[in-house]
């Protein structure tokens, strides 16, 4: 439960409203999820069940419009959501949510017409469809401008091929949003983004084997002469690279707050062992060498977390913050991995026992500085923006 002085400290984005939201999320993902979390991390696959469960909640729909069933609260109960699911010990599981939450739905809410939306946004928020979003290439990361995935208008449909990879729900979602190059010798200007079903012909998925995130499948995708009618084009022809841009501040911020949290949890955790693990007569959070090291991890913490809100705040006014998004994914990540570091080291042995949470946390959080635009081309963007005054704003 949360403290009166939490409460308040925060009481500057957090309302009682939040408040009770985050206490009942809190109990759903104990009660529904925890119990599961073990088996899912072992097969990979997280049951059905369970996104019907978060449909049934609102948890999809806590950003997306009342038209279409979701409830279009502010940002902070995204904030909570994103918090929370960091802090049940499945990075993978939490990585299944939010990328088919905020990476594929803010796509098909966002680009999607009217009919698109009937179709894929009103069952994503009732959990019945599940979405991924394909940018990254075998041949690409970071670099989408670089892609080769092609989709070639023939009458009235397209036939797209090419592959992704490291996608997130790649291997079990219902749906593909798709960014493919419409127009190559266009560059970034020639790519648009296009909505696929999971059953259509020529569409194949291979799921990787990966370090952590274990309970979410992340895929490697094929694309064979998949032909689609015209109308699973989203948003503009050759539009796409500027849409993929505009989610990113959204993308980069929800990995930075993600970042905060799961250290967050790691010092919690740390400080309660710490309080009751023994040597030479003492607990050993009364060694100074601990103590402080605590202390450093904990305000390094902070500053992220308070910073992480700010922005959130910032974003939720309608701001255009995409350089502060990308030093809060670029700072926060670094941090968190840094925390868990610390705080695995706190449990001495234990704390690399896998039936303690400091293990797999310390794996799950290695990918933040590497998924979503890794923390090297995050520093060349910030440098850009910073040194050479490029400014980033996305296409009208």
């Amino acid at each position: 439960m949360m403290t009166k002085k939490q409460a308040m400290s925060n009481s500057m984005y957090f309302t009682e409203e939040h408040d009770l939201f985050r206490q009942s999320l809190k109990d759903f993902l104990q009660k529904e999820v925890v119990p599961h979390i073990d088996k899912w991390e072992e097969t990979g696959n997280i049951e059905r069940f369970i996104w019907k469960k978060f449909g049934e909640m609102g948890f999809f729909g806590l950003a997306y419009p009342e038209a279409y069933g979701g409830m279009d609260l502010d940002l902070f109960y995204t904030v909570i959501l994103l918090e929370e699911l960091q802090k049940i010990d499945s990075g993978g599981f939490a990585a299944a949510i939010w990328a088919h939450a905020y990476l594929a739905m803010t796509h098909v809410n966002k680009e999607g017409d009217h009919a698109i939306k009937e179709k894929y946004l009103t069952p994503s928020i009732t959990g019945d469809k599940i979405g991924c979003l394909c940018i990254t290439e075998p041949f690409g990361g970071s670099d989408v401008a670089g892609m080769r995935t092609t989709a070639v208008k023939k009458g009235d449909s397209y036939v797209i091929n090419g592959s992704k990879t490291f996608i997130t729900n790649g291997v079990y979602s219902d749906y593909l949003v798709v960014a493919a190059k419409t127009n190559p010798e266009l560059g970034n200007k020639g790519i648009s983004i296009f909505i696929i079903d999971r059953d259509t012909s020529g569409v194949s998925a291979t799921k990787l084997d990966k370090l952590g995130w274990r309970a979410s499948d992340t895929g490697e995708i094929a694309f064979d002469n998949v032909t689609i009618p015209e109308s699973n084009l989203m948003g503009e022809e050759n539009k796409g690279f500027s849409y993929i841009m505009q989610h990113f501040a959204l993308e980069r911020l929800i990995m930075g707050i993600n970042a905060h949290a799961r250290a967050e949890y790691a010092l919690d955790y740390a400080k309660q062992y710490m309080s009751e693990r023994q040597a030479f007569g003492r607990s050993i959070d009364k060694f100074q060498a601990l103590r402080h090291a605590f202390a450093d991890s904990y305000a390094d913490m902070l500053m992220c977390k308070e910073f992480n809100y700010a922005i959130a705040s910032r974003l939720d006014k309608g701001e255009y913050v995409v350089k502060e998004a990308t030093i809060s994914k670029l700072r926060s990540t670094k941090m968190a991995d840094d925390v868990i570091y610390q705080c695995l080291q706190f449990l001495g042995g234990y704390g690399y026992m896998e039936e303690y949470p400091l293990a797999r946390l310390l794996r799950d959080s290695r990918l933040g500085p590497i998924g979503g635009g890794t923390s090297e081309i995050l520093r060349e963007i910030i440098a850009k923006m910073v040194i050479d005054d490029k400014d980033y704003k996305p296409a009208t």
